[in-house]
């Protein structure tokens, strides 16, 4: 997940950071890697996740599940800026959590039914797990890289003493099941995703990601990529008579020259054209 140019990072210890919203609103749709916490001190967050849209307000903290896209505005509410903290728990943490915590006190449950974002009760272990942390948004000085890891543990014990669901969502290492690639291409072709994402999204090796593609085109996946954007734009811009410096932002593309340029030599004439 990148920050905008208008965001100020104050801190980005381990894998926990602060996100500083000045003036306007900022959406940005990441692919969830691994599981987070999102604890919105002031303004607003609004999360979507296909159809369903969830509001996170001043207090409040929501929950995403790994392996999961969804779409964060990040917005001022009156006058208050956005203020956030963001806490990820990667799976070489929670391997080493799992290690180490007492197996008698696992549950005996194997439900996974949990949706991909859930906005949490106000609980007063979560308000006092961020509260705690606020000291360090104006201050120079860095915390203890054991500090925040104390913070991550902090915050699995949080949810467990919310929901003993959590247990088989955290401790569930398992890779993700393969997906068909083309669905998942379909869908996401418009994101700023590595080829080494894509495998991943699609529960593959790189290698892996790689053989599979060659059955199922003669084009690289990057080229693959290419053409589908390029496509995509050409059919909105004769068919949809929608402009070319809104198009190429909806594909994919970063610049407008480039996807002018790009345009051109796939169909031999300019996108204004």
């Amino acid at each position: 997940m990148e920050f905008e140019r208008d965001e100020s990072l104050t801190f980005s210890y381990s894998d926990v950071f602060f996100s500083y919203l000045f003036n306007n609103d900022r959406k940005c749709t990441p692919m969830v890697k691994d599981h987070m916490l999102v604890y919105v001190y002031s303004g607003e967050l609004i999360v979507e996740q296909k159809s369903k849209k969830t509001i996170i307000r001043e207090g409040e903290c929501v929950f995403l599940r790994r392996d999961n896209r969804v779409s964060l505005t990040k917005q001022p509410k009156g006058e208050e800026h956005f203020q956030a903290i963001f806490m990820i728990f990667n799976r070489n943490f929670l391997r080493e959590f799992y290690q180490s915590f007492d197996k008698k006190r696992l549950p005996d449950t194997n439900t996974k039914e949990l949706p991909s974002v859930v906005k949490l009760p106000q609980t007063p272990d979560i308000a006092s797990l961020f509260q705690s942390m606020t000291p360090y948004f104006d201050s120079s000085v860095k915390p203890a890289d054991e500090l925040m890891k104390l913070k991550l543990q902090e915050g699995v014990y949080s949810l467990f003493n919310i929901d003993e669901m959590y247990f088989p969502i955290l401790f569930d290492f398992t890779e993700p099941w393969k997906i068909d690639i083309l669905d998942f291409l379909e869908e996401n072709y418009m994101y700023d995703l590595t080829i080494e994402e894509i495998a991943h999204f699609t529960g593959r090796s790189l290698a892996s990601f790689k053989r599979d593609f060659k059955k199922i085109s003669t084009l690289s996946p990057l080229k693959w990529l290419m053409e589908k954007r390029l496509k995509v734009a050409h059919y909105k811009i004769r068919n949809e008579n929608k402009k070319v410096s809104d198009v190429y932002l909806e594909v994919g593309f970063k610049n407008l020259s480039h996807f002018s340029s790009a345009f051109k030599k796939q169909f031999g004439y300019s996108p204004t054209q």
